[in-house]
């Protein structure tokens, strides 16, 4: 106001000055009371400039003053709105770094400054209380939040944090439960939910939770694939053992569903394979696991479909492995492949060639047991006890710990079910268990004679046309004539142990039912 006031006085004034020296100031006079005054034009537009200047300026003055104690009470706001936000601020940052004590002091503080925030003040109350150690008074402050619809929300998650944090499940899931029916996007909700199912075995309802989140968009379309592929198998993962044919045949159908929906699933084709071969449809379960090892290799898919014909020959059995690798011939399990199926055919020169293709670099336990059996295979004794002493000592591998010591490939319980399909979910990666837990798995190595011996037995049984060492209980492979030392050695080893012949188990067979 002031700015154009003095704007205005400057553009009058250049006028009259102009007027005034153009030569024609004019003439003017004023009467009042017996008074007049007479001056030229250009005075009187001047005096009449400067009087409404200082009116200005005396009605700016006047307005300053009235407006004083408003004013003043706008400061006195602002900085307590500064205050607030700073008790706010430095209260959230003091939950954050575990704080309790420092927290709640500042929450009372922003609750007597921050009026205008109490969604704010009542979420930092409740943080402040559990940081605090304080669970009652953090379930109150949660409780207080759901009479409010902007903070129910916030509340419902808070009760369902504080009912885990004293073992309360079912309340959890109560609220979680309410909090789902509130908020379409409640990813939390949704998660907590999932856990549930998934702790109980509850296998359909955690499906119909996946396609709920699939439809509110809490998960990506491939999120939920993912989820249904693992929740199918392990849906005929429970029913796999079921002596009713109605019973197995749902199992069936869930374990061939979970194989087309990602082939790179190996629990779910190995058992819809698995499932298919007892029913006599071996054509269609080697299709599944061929679909599946283009994907992902995996060794128990191998096992699974060497297992599919117990009654063809040795180089039968080869030859139709050699073609399984040969559909993904890079891949690491390809090249051991073609490694087995030279042994289990007899032919130990092919055999050691193709394990020149694999990486010698930090062996594992399983790969020292295979380099093991193709020097063995080789007539090369000591080399195949070196390599058995280096895989005692050598990692495990975890995708060969899915099979466990009898063989059965992916024998979980419910809780390992559980787990994988979370990790499956949001990984798109399989766990392993039992390579978690340190358990046993399937006999990485061959039995061996433990005394120095000449290599001549080996080459001697080798020459005489025995069958190589194949993977150890290889169903449909011939028994071996044993190969054993001499009965005195150069350092007195006896007799080497003999390996064990008869019936053969299936090795991707007969798993656990999911618990």
């Amino acid at each position: 106001m002031i700015r154009l006031a003095f704007a205005l006085f400057l553009v009058a004034a250049v006028a009259v000055g102009t007027l005034a020296l153009a030569g024609e100031p004019g003439r003017a006079w004023l009467e009042w009371m017996g008074w007049r005054v007479e001056m030229t034009a250009a005075a009187a537009a001047l005096l009449s400039l400067f009087s409404a200047l200082l009116f200005t300026l005396i009605w700016r003055a006047v307005i300053w003053v009235v407006e004083a104690p408003r004013r003043a009470a706008r400061a006195r706001a602002e900085a307590k709105r500064k205050s607030a936000v700073e008790a706010l601020s430095r209260g959230f940052l003091a939950v954050a770094a575990g704080d309790g004590s420092e927290a709640r002091r500042l929450a009372q503080k922003s609750a007597e400054l921050a009026e205008e925030a109490p969604a704010l003040v009542r979420g930092l109350a409740a943080q402040a209380a559990e940081a605090a150690g304080d669970l009652p008074a953090a379930k109150a402050a949660y409780n207080a939040m759901l009479g409010f619809p902007e903070m129910r929300l916030a509340g419902l998650r808070g009760l369902m944090q504080a009912a885990l944090a004293e073992g309360d499940k079912a309340a959890a899931v109560r609220h979680a439960e309410t909090a789902y029916g509130l908020a379409r996007t409640a990813r939390w909700a949704w998660r907590a939910l999932l856990d549930a199912r998934l702790e109980a075995g509850d296998w359909a309802a955690a499906l119909e939770l996946v396609q709920s989140g699939l439809e509110r968009k809490i998960i990506t379309p491939a999120e939920a694939e993912r989820g249904r592929a693992a929740l199918l198998a392990a849906s005929a993962a429970s029913l796999e053992d079921a002596l009713e044919p109605k019973t197995r045949a749902q199992a069936l159908d869930f374990a061939t569903q979970s194989a087309k929906l990602k082939p790179d699933f190996a629990p779910g084709v190995v058992m819809a394979a698995r499932l298919l071969a007892d029913d006599g449809k071996t054509a269609k379960a080697s299709q599944l696991i061929e679909a599946a090892w283009k994907v992902q290799p995996h060794p128990a898919l191998w096992l699974a479909y060497r297992d599919l014909k117990t009654n063809e020959t040795p180089k039968a059995r080869a030859h139709r492995l050699a073609a399984l690798a040969a559909l993904k011939p890079d891949a690491r399990e390809s090249r051991i492949l073609r490694v087995e199926s030279a042994l289990i055919g007899g032919d130990p020169a092919a055999a050691r060639a193709a394990a020149r293709l694999l990486d010698h670099d930090a062996p594992t336990a399983r790969f020292a047991g295979l380099m093991a059996r193709v020097a063995a295979a080789n007539g090369e004794a000591d080399e195949a006890r070196a390599w058995v002493f280096r895989g005692a000592e050598a990692a495990r591998e975890p995708d060969w710990s899915d099979l466990d010591p009898e063989g059965r490939a992916f024998a979980y319980h419910r809780e390992d079910w559980a787990r994988l399909t979370v990790s499956y979910v949001e990984t798109g990666q399989l766990i392993h268990p039992r390579h978690e837990r340190r358990e046993r798995t399937m006999n990485d190595l061959p039995e061996l004679p433990s005394a120095y011996v000449e290599s001549t037995p080996f080459i001697r049984a080798a020459e005489t046309g025995g069958a190589l060492l194949p993977i150890p209980d290889d169903p449909g492979v011939f028994d071996a004539p044993p190969i054993s030392d001499p009965p005195e050695g150069p350092k007195g080893g006896g007799p080497a142990p003999r390996r064990k012949s008869g019936a053969r188990r299936r090795l991707a067979s007969g798993s656990r039912a999911a618990k």
